[in-house]
């Protein structure tokens, strides 16, 4: 399992890393909105990223800042699972956790893979993942702008 140096590659809001969900615009929108209401409780990204970036995994009991399209911070979340897997080897459990709606594993497959692909990223079935489980611990309203 990778786990990098504290690299300063990720925005830094009051001390702690900051998550940024999908997409800047709407897409972030959408995401920061289904955190909020407590539908979207994971989340997953590309391991190949935090060494690109220089950053460790995040582990359980740290606290990040959920951070808007306008880097500021709007909840803190706390991690409650890491887990490093092949993509095909992600489970229905954290994608219906990401709360997007998909329909099974195979749509979320899907939607991921275009994401990630209209990123630059072709994503096949055993590039590594991180799936990270979370939970809101609180607003973030009053948090101050990215480092």
């Amino acid at each position: 399992m990778f786990e990098g140096g504290v690299g300063a590659m990720w925005p830094r809001v009051d001390g702690m890393r900051a998550m940024e969900l999908g997409a800047p615009g709407s897409m972030r929108d959408e995401l920061n909105a289904l955190v909020l209401v407590g539908a979207k409780r994971a989340t997953t990204g590309l391991l190949g990223e935090y060494a690109e970036e220089d950053e460790r995994l995040e582990t359980v009991g740290e606290r990040l800042a959920l951070l808007d399209n306008a880097g500021s911070a709007v909840a803190v979340l706390e991690i409650t699972g890491v887990e490093v897997k092949a993509f095909d080897e992600v489970t229905w459990e954290h994608a219906e956790a990401e709360g997007e709606g998909d329909a099974d594993l195979d749509a979320w497959r899907d939607v991921h893979r275009r994401f990630w692909s209209g990123e630059g990223t072709p994503v096949e079935g055993d590039t590594p993942v991180v799936c990270l489980a979370f939970e809101v611990k609180g607003s973030a309203s009053a948090a101050s702008s990215p480092d």
